[in-house]
């Protein structure tokens, strides 16, 4: 036997189960070599460096 709701959850109900899921904005941190913001594990958009090598040309 599976379990069933006994009845319809209401609109008001879920909405407020899913008010606390909120989008969040990416963590940014400061590219050592060029010291613009930018996205943690990922190639400087600014300078083109990572990890302190230069990887593409900007």
């Amino acid at each position: 036997m599976t379990a069933l709701p006994k009845r319809k959850i209401s609109h008001y109900r879920q909405g407020k189960r899913r008010a606390a899921i909120k989008i969040k904005a990416p963590k940014t941190t400061a590219c050592p070599n060029c010291q613009q913001e930018k996205m943690a594990h990922r190639v400087c958009p600014h300078c083109g460096h990572y990890k302190g090598v230069l990887v593409t040309k900007v």
